[in-house]
């Protein structure tokens, strides 16, 4: 079989497994599960095979063009480079293990065959826009998993914040995306194709008219879908849905797809000085400010939500020094570590019985109820905090690498102030992201207080697939050496800079982080166990300490206020209440945007009803007064209506003797 005809059928096998699930949810319940993992596992063996032909060596291009559409074609087109490969293998990897986990997590949901068959379309989707070679044939997938995540994301839609959630992520793409779609028309019409080789072309011999302008139109879709500033509050809300959902939006699909997309058109976007330094901003701002929301956050997932915001910010600020081969490593060392941690955080959700790190922060030995996730996470957070040798590492280094050898003047590919940009910001946040993984790690499997709850061992399916993450978690950084030639050429070694700063402030954000837990914990009043649990406030796990000491202990005795030992609130000080809520980012939405759409629709509404209906209203009352008149003289009597035509004989013979007499 050829490599051709394999890559289509990469995503083409998720497809026809969603298809099936969809037709055969309802009726043949006992095919579920299989329609679930098997096609994501046969695509990615698909994957891996054509990502060991294709070797890094020459982009594979195929194409046909199904029908004629005008002046500027739209081919079904594949272009499968080394990050197409690579990309790919992540995607099934990840999609494969969610499929597998969500068996033992959602294996009560009444609504667990809608869901694996939309785990399949997003995966289908997700695989298209890897492998595709033509600019529509792409948004096609691009769109596709729009709404995708708008179900998932709105899974458990008895909730208000599920909906919730599930619109606001649906409408913020969706934002992003008008704009996008007009620079993609601009860029095939410069090009006078769709074809990604093609537009290339077009940009390596200086044909793109308006560079600037398109690629700050692609920019904001790129924002919305992989939630980059400003268009990133969608992702922590995204929360809502089921972490297995989570987990595959956050580490191989929709975020890493407008990533993806910036690295596979990098030169369009390099035709632009500007653009590059507006990408650098983007990236740096999404960088620190995600970093101080995730210390402040007190729910787990949103904690890694915020984490991964922080990570894209690192893939984009790659490619605003114009390195696309480290943004791509990060992104699969990324994929593979994020992954991990959402599905053991969706363990430790299940065993512990809440998502609140202030409640879990008074559990004593959660982590030896959950070992598998306790080891596993503790590996996928020390890849986060780029603590070698852990992937995390390697991948985050070449980032600031890059901008090291942009910043000092090396390369040409970017603007210095890009390079400059990217790096203080990107160090800067090596010291947050190391911080508030050391809060979650602390928080979450070091509480002191009730014993944690026994809810009984986790599926094997569950704890498996953490295993299975934790290799490419602790050992893919370490492929670096022959990675090269996927990636362009580009040499993934660290630099000895960045790499000993790097460590550096993130050893200084873990050292930090863990005394001021230790200060807070030493610091917190003890209070009896059972009257913690008694009170109404505490299993939220949102209470203040200050708000509980206002209350008599449960049991009568002399006790004092639990104090969640949170070392967030010690390190951000006043800055902490901001961080908490994302810096009122969704709050300066809501009047710049939503108030004013919501004042224009009340405006629309009260002159639909006291304007047009008036004179719909009018219009239609004369006829109503005339009907009612002649009704009244409809009375069904002979007699009246006998009388009434004498009288009419009498007025028209009066009539007429008045009309002799003048004459």
């Amino acid at each position: 079989m050829t490599t051709t005809t394999l890559a289509v059928l990469v995503p083409l096998l998720p497809f026809l497994g969603a298809a099936a699930g969809l037709l055969l949810g309802r009726t043949s319940p006992g095919f579920v599960r299989p329609l679930a993992v098997l096609p994501p596992l046969a695509s990615l063996v698909l994957a891996v095979t054509v990502a060991v032909r294709q070797g890094g060596g020459q982009a594979i291009d195929a194409h046909t063009e199904l029908t004629p559409t005008g002046s500027v074609p739209i081919e079904l087109a594949l272009h499968i480079d080394g990050f197409a490969a690579l990309v790919a293998v992540l995607v099934g990897v990840v999609a494969t293990c969610v499929q597998i986990y969500s068996t033992g997590y959602l294996r009560d949901d009444p609504r667990y065959p809608s869901y694996a068959a939309l785990v399949s379309l997003f995966t289908s989707a997700m695989l298209l826009v890897v492998y595709s070679g033509d600019l529509m044939v792409l948004l096609v997938g691009w769109e596709i998993m729009g709404i995708c995540s708008y179900f998932l994301v709105g899974h458990y839609w008895e909730t208000p914040e599920a909906r919730a959630a599930s619109l606001k992520a649906f409408l913020v793409t969706k934002l992003g995306d008008v704009p996008f779609l007009i620079g993609l028309f601009a860029l095939a019409t410069d090009a006078g194709s769709f074809r990604i080789t093609s537009v290339l072309g077009t940009v390596a011999s200086g044909g793109l008219h308006h560079p600037t302008l398109v690629a700050l139109l692609l920019l904001v879709g790129v924002a919305g879908k992989s939630a980059l500033f400003p268009l990133h509050t969608w992702l922590p809300d995204a929360m809502a849905g089921p972490t297995p959902v989570s987990a595959l939006i956050h580490a191989a699909t929709m975020v890493a797809a407008g990533i993806y997309f910036v690295a596979r058109l990098l030169p369009v976007f390099q035709a632009s000085s500007a653009a590059m330094v507006v990408l650098a901003v983007m990236a740096g701002v999404t960088m620190a400010g995600s970093g101080l929301a995730a210390l402040a956050q007190d729910d787990i997932k949103r904690v890694l939500a915020y984490s991964t915001i922080g990570q894209l910010g690192y893939m984009a600020g790659a490619l605003a020094v114009g390195d696309r081969g480290a943004a791509v490593f990060h992104l699969l060392a990324h994929g593979a570590f994020k992954a991990l941690l959402f599905l053991a955080a969706g363990v430790v959700i299940h065993a512990s019985g809440t998502n609140s790190l202030a409640v879990m922060s008074r559990m004593k030995g959660l982590r030896n109820r959950v070992p598998d996730a306790y080891w596993t996470m503790t590996v996928a957070l020390l890849a986060l905090a780029a603590i070698p040798p852990f992937s995390g590492f390697f991948s985050k280094e070449a980032v600031l690498g890059a901008a090291e050898h942009v910043a000092t003047g090396h390369t040409e590919h970017a603007p210095g102030a890009a390079g400059w940009i990217v790096l203080i910001t990107g160090m800067v946040t090596a010291v947050l992201t190391a911080a508030y993984a050391t809060r979650l790690w602390l928080l979450a499997f070091h509480g002191q207080g009730t014993e944690a709850p026994d809810h009984g061992r986790q599926p094997v399916t569950m704890t498996a697939v953490l295993w299975v993450l934790a290799v490419p978690s602790l050992a893919f950084g370490l492929t670096y050496g022959p990675l090269p030639d996927w990636f362009d050429g580009r040499d993934l070694t660290p630099v000895l800079t960045t790499s000993v700063l790097g460590t550096g402030l993130a050893l200084v954000g873990v050292v930090i982080t863990y005394g001021a837990w230790r200060h807070t914990t030493a610091m917190a009043l003890r209070v009896p166990l059972g009257a913690v649990a008694a009170h109404p406030d505490a299993d939220a796990g949102l209470v203040e300490a200050e708000a509980i000491a206002s209350h008599e202990p449960a049991f009568g005795d002399v006790a004092y206020v639990p104090d969640p030992a949170d070392p967030g609130r010690l390190l951000l000080g006043p800055l902490h209440r901001h961080a908490a809520v994302g810096f009122h980012l969704d709050a300066v939405y809501h009047a710049l945007f939503v108030r004013p759409v919501q004042a224009g629709a009340q405006l629309v509404r009260f002159l639909d009803r006291e304007v047009v209906d008036t004179y719909v209203r009018g219009a239609g009352a004369l006829p109503r007064w005339l009907g009612a008149a002649v009704r009244r003289a409809q009375t069904g009597n002979v007699q009246t209506y006998v009388s009434a035509l004498l009288a009419g004989t009498v007025v028209l013979v009066v009539a007429a003797v008045l009309v002799a007499t003048g004459a």
